[in-house]
């Protein structure tokens, strides 16, 4: 088999948030066709113990810890240097020099970068054939924080989008292919980029749909007297934070108007102190990580995804929907899914999107067109074959 560099800004295992899912089973694929010599970093404490794991799947592994504190006081050189704040983040001297000597060691020409600023480490190497997949436009997603915040920060966002565009235009003319996470998100950065725009293709995410299936064997974790509306995702990615503040504010004394019975839960790690505040709220539950999401899954009666700032493809409204769960989603949520089922619902506005959760909360437990539709459109066999036919 071909040597494959994989670099990956985060150790791609366990498999519990959106990039580290998509990497992982990148991975898992990868190394059935590749030796595969992986460079990542371990930006969180708990993922250390997850090593053997990642280094039964190739032939050599170099993981660097991170703490994202101090990375981000050393990214700010960027504001001296003019370039993107996310590039400096990344720029730790020990990957480079473990590229460059497992490079040189294992004669690899090849390699494969999992987020644009891992392309850093391989733009020395002219001769090397490289795939990157940006999974998203991270840059658009700055300009979104941007129009979210307040100056001085709208202006720090709006620059880093500026600069980090700037970075992926550069990525995609060194680039042999560029990769994102749906067809939308390819079709909207060839429209932004213009030269070089025929690079870029896309891989779409995938499901597990044999570990995301209802089971007799799970245990309703929610109160028996209540309705469960359920909202799962990393709690400390401020996205998905702005998502459940914005229910709990917006949609929420709505429903207690209406003397619905329900309780929110927000269940994912590290939820930040905003998030947490949110049980002050007598019918708002904040569980942080827990060991099995399918449980949580399966009984809540409606699935909520009120994303007001997103990219590319959200894993959570794919599981949910593996689950057989019914979704009420905002349109940044259901990007890049198209989802034409009776079990979604896209909807933006605040009270429209608590009459649907009471309409959805109606609707039988099991939604069997929403796994269907999984199925036959978000296979991960299928995704990682375009992957591999690309790097072959």
């Amino acid at each position: 088999m071909e040597n494959l560099l994989f670099l990956v800004h985060r150790i791609p295992y366990p498999p519990n948030k959106g990039d580290k899912i998509r990497s992982f089973h990148f991975l898992k694929h990868l190394s059935k066709h590749f030796n595969v010599f992986l460079g990542a970093f371990i930006d969180d404490v708990n993922d250390a113990v997850h090593e053997e794991k990642v280094k039964a799947l190739c032939s050599s592994v170099k993981l660097i810890n991170i703490n994202p504190k101090v990375r981000t006081c050393l990214s700010a050189k960027g504001l001296l240097t003019g370039e993107s704040l996310s590039v400096p983040y990344y720029d730790v001297a020990p990957m480079h020099d473990w590229v460059a000597d497992t490079v040189s060691a294992h004669q690899i020409n090849k390699a494969f970068v999992f987020s644009s600023v891992m392309s850093q480490f391989i733009m020395p190497y002219e001769n090397m054939s490289v795939i990157a997949d940006f999974v998203d436009i991270d840059s658009d997603k700055w300009r979104q924080y941007a129009g979210k915040k307040r100056w001085p920060m709208s202006w720090v966002y709006k620059r880093e989008s500026d600069r980090l565009f700037e970075y992926e235009k550069e990525v995609t003319l060194r680039a042999d292919k560029v990769l994102f996470v749906s067809q939308k998100e390819a079709d909207l950065y060839k429209t932004l980029i213009g030269e070089g725009s025929s690079v870029v293709d896309f891989v779409n995410n995938g499901v597990d749909v044999d570990y995301f299936m209802p089971s007799d064997e799970f245990a309703s974790p929610y109160p028996a007297d209540k309705k469960v509306i359920l909202f799962t995702g990393a709690m400390d990615y401020w996205a998905n934070a702005d998502a459940v503040i914005w229910l709990v504010d917006n949609v929420l004394p709505t429903l207690r108007e209406l003397d619905v019975p329900v309780v929110f839960y927000i269940v994912g790690s590290n939820p930040s102190a905003a998030v947490e505040t949110l049980q002050k709220n007598k019918d708002v539950v904040v569980t942080g990580r827990v060991e099995d999401m399918r449980p949580y899954l399966q009984f809540a009666d409606v699935i909520a995804a009120p994303l007001h700032i997103a990219r590319g493809i959200q894993n959570k409204v794919l599981e949910a929907m593996a689950m057989g769960k019914s979704v009420v989603a905002t349109t940044y949520a259901m990007e890049g899914i198209d989802a034409d089922t009776k079990g979604v619902v896209v909807i933006d506005e605040a009270d429209g999107f608590s009459r649907e959760l009471i309409q959805m909360m109606k609707m039988k437990s099991f939604v069997l067109e929403n796994r269907a539709f999984v199925e036959e459109h978000f296979s991960w066999k299928e995704s990682v074959r375009k992957l591999v036919s690309f790097l072959q």
